[in-house]
């Protein structure tokens, strides 16, 4: 028997806002016991600044959950303590390995309540980090978006996470439309199907240009070098002075405290674009594994025993639970992609699918572009500062000495991804397996013909992944390597 179509509120999804909360996230905590976290978040950067955060945080009272009594209480309990603990973590010239029970207490309630990890996910500066200018007017534009809270206060951080609020309010609209299409495929109604396919690639092709815009007020430098050390996790962050990860203290024994390690903040978190891969049955692989020679789909509610594997399917973790389990119910509904190809005698439903599908893939080659831009380059460029500087450093010292210095080869560094990967395998994968759906013949050339000719950015982008020895925005991650900080798509 076949399960049945989700009912978008038993999973906190809205019909109008999607994974967004249906109404604005609270700009602060109605009871003013939870005054001191709102003092300091309200005065974050000022603390940041004065290196005084730590300090205030360490006499913070610990204050219980138990006044929290409304889920927009504990999102933005939520939002809060995330932004406090990141910054707690990162805000001295050394990282904090140790979080105070003021701030670990009630976090870990708090995330326990929410079915989340105790890190700055992108639900914490996304998803429930947003206002509108103007209540009245539309809450999908950039032009009437801002944002609760930031690290540095600058308007490219704010930007930066504006352009996802308007992307998943955006892209909102394609679940109701898809899951008629599922309802549709279930009773053979092909014209329905096709129909609904057609407006999801228009709004793919609407996200795209959304995406587009990101330059606009996010300066590259300053995303990389000063609001990316932010959202850093504690996952694989020996090198940024976190060999072991994290301890939240919880005021118990010593001897009973343990290291968590968690991915930073991903847009891989975000579940709208792990829902446009579902409905179209785009299935991802371990990374760097190629796809079996049988190209038949599995059915959706049997995936792969490498799916758990999976850096994309790892990322389910930091969803807010309901999201995460409305996922695993539309993979388990999934039929468009078994669908068209049993009608692929129809021409209208056969485009419109892997119009869809190139949309899909147009999206993935923006990303690529624009980590190439915010992370491959101005990391190169910071290697080739700070190399220059060192080899100054030992020339004039070999110079007071009286020596010759000896060539020594340079070194190779992974760059890695916000999630916890190596960046350009990953996506270069993601892409590419996007369009292994694809129904008709010539679209499955054309879109692989894209990969390699339109691939400018991308061949830069590879020429200078050689030349650094770090993978940049467009390829594989893997989910145990390494963690440097700030969101990317996955």
């Amino acid at each position: 028997m076949n399960r049945s179509i989700p009912i978008l509120e038993d999973y906190a999804v809205s019909p109008q806002t999607g994974f967004l909360s249906a109404i604005p996230p609270l700009q602060r905590l109605p009871n003013s016991y939870y005054a001191p976290w709102e003092r300091i978040i309200a005065d974050l950067q000022g603390l940041i600044l004065s290196k005084r955060l730590r300090g205030v945080v360490d006499d913070l009272p610990v204050l219980s959950t138990d006044k929290l009594t409304s889920e927009p209480d504990w999102r933005r309990a939520y939002s809060v303590l995330a932004f406090i603990t990141h910054a707690y973590i990162w805000c001295g010239p050394k990282p904090a390995s140790r979080i105070p029970p003021p701030v670990t207490i009630p976090f870990k309630q708090t995330c326990a309540h929410l079915e989340l990890p105790t890190v700055a996910s992108y639900a914490a500066v996304v998803l429930w980090n947003w206002k509108p200018i103007f209540p009245a007017e539309d809450s999908s534009t950039l032009g009437n978006l801002d944002m609760l809270h930031t690290f540095t206060g600058s308007l490219d951080e704010k930007w930066f996470y504006l352009v996802s609020v308007a992307f998943e309010a955006r892209g909102a609209a394609a679940i109701p439309v898809m899951l008629d299409a599922i309802s549709a495929a279930r009773n053979n109604k092909i014209d329905t199907v096709t129909a609904a396919l057609r407006s999801f690639a228009e709004i793919l092709d609407d996200l795209g240009m959304l995406l587009s815009r990101m330059t606009e007020n996010c300066d590259p430098y300053v995303f990389y070098n000063r609001i990316r050390p932010f959202l850093a996790g504690s996952k694989n962050m020996g090198d940024a002075g976190l060999p072991n990860g994290v301890i939240f203290d919880d005021g118990g024994p010593m001897y009973k405290q343990r290291f968590v390690q968690y991915a930073g903040g991903s847009n891989a978190q975000s579940s709208i674009f792990q829902f446009f891969d579902l409905v179209l049955g785009v299935e991802h692989r371990v990374t760097g594994t190629k796809p079996s020679a049988d190209s038949t789909p599995a059915p959706q509610a049997k995936k792969t025993a490498t799916s758990s594997a999976n850096f994309i399917h790892d990322m389910r973790r930091y969803m807010p639970g309901p999201h995460a389990r409305f996922l695993a119910h539309v993979a388990e509904i999934a039929n468009l992609r078994s669908f068209v190809e049993d009608h692929a005698y129809d021409a209208e439903l056969s485009v419109a699918f892997d119009a869809c599908l190139a949309m899909l893939s147009a999206l993935r080659d923006q990303h690529i572009q624009i980590v190439s831009r915010y992370i491959l380059i101005p990391s190169a460029a910071a290697k080739k500062a700070k190399a220059a500087a060192v080899a100054a450093a030992e020339k004039q010292k070999a110079k007071e000495q009286g020596v010759e210095l000896a060539l020594r080869p340079a070194e190779k560094k992974t760059l890695r991804g916000t999630g916890g990967s190596a960046l350009i395998p990953f996506l270069r994968q993601a892409r590419d397996e996007t369009s292994e759906p694809a129904v008709q013949g010539w679209v499955k050339r054309l879109l692989n013909k894209e990969k390699g000719d339109k691939g400018k950015v991308l061949d830069a982008a590879e020429r200078m992944e050689r030349k650094s020895g770090c993978p940049g925005l467009a390829g594989v991650w893997s989910a145990d390597e390494g963690d440097s900080g700030g969101l990317c798509y996955a």
